[in-house]
């Protein structure tokens, strides 16, 4: 028998909590370890009692054609980074620490994508001081320091005028 090791052993956690996402596109699961315990789990997913796109059957964004990563005002999910946050905040745990491990998946055929948090997730993630992501990717994992950020790790500049 072989063992996952702890890496691989909570990104199959959220690869699991991924299955519970809404988002008609892709969908990812995040988890919070804290001293090797598992503190926080979230999804993606429309807030709490309002319709995810899943239920309505059609998606703002895929409608609009807009591409990935653009225009997430229009869309109706909550990330599943965010979430996780979220969940632990509502319970009274503390995040400060902790290490998020990402998952993420195409919604049509559950093929996985190679996943990453997005700029605005990256804010959310030093805020909330967490300490370290490591996220799946099709041929492994990557692990990121959250502290090593650079301004255009977090901010979009390239649309900006003067």
């Amino acid at each position: 028998m072989t063992r996952p090791s702890k890496t691989d052993y909570y990104l199959n956690i959220a690869k699991e909590v991924a299955k519970r996402g809404t988002c008609l596109r892709r969908n990812y699961g995040a988890i919070i370890v804290k001293d090797d315990q598992i503190i926080s789990t979230g999804y993606t997913g429309a807030p709490r009692g309002t319709k995810n796109c899943c239920d309505i059957g059609k998606c703002p964004r895929e409608e609009a054609n807009i591409p990935s990563g653009e225009r997430y005002e229009l869309c109706k999910s909550v990330h599943a980074e965010q979430n996780t946050i979220i969940n632990a905040a509502r319970a009274g745990v503390s995040v400060l620490g902790g290490i998020i491990y990402l998952y993420s998946e195409n919604a049509k055929d559950g093929s996985i994508n190679d996943a990453a948090s997005c700029k605005m997730c990256r804010r959310v993630l030093i805020n909330a001081g967490l300490v370290k992501i490591i996220a799946k990717t099709k041929k492994g994992y990557t692990e990121q320091e959250i502290n090593s950020f650079k301004d255009e790790d977090l901010f979009d500049y390239k649309n900006q005028k003067g």
